[in-house]
């Protein structure tokens, strides 16, 4: 896999945890177990954009009163949504 970052082959996907706002800015949740990927050249951990978007756009679609402060990555897409997508997202 090629690091984003220092282009270098040597990156590999893992798993992290995360610190996200939620759309309405009233708390940040831990997400644990974030896909994510390493690299050892550069030593940077960063998430895909496609997992950013897939965290995004669940967050937004989801009652996020009732999310605990602490969950899984897998727990948060599990979640029902409110909506069946993001229609105020236009980049596709």
């Amino acid at each position: 896999m090629k690091c984003s970052w220092c282009e270098n082959t040597t990156a590999k996907e893992s798993v992290n945890t995360v610190y996200w706002e939620l759309p309405d800015g009233t708390k940040t949740v831990q997400i644990e177990e974030t896909p994510c990927v390493c690299c050892s050249a550069c030593g940077m951990t960063y998430q895909t954009e496609d997992t950013v978007k897939q965290i995004e756009d669940q967050l937004f679609l989801i009652d996020t009163k009732q999310l605990p402060k602490i969950l899984s990555f897998e727990d948060l897409m599990k979640r029902p949504r409110l909506l069946k997508r993001n229609y105020f997202d236009f980049s596709t």
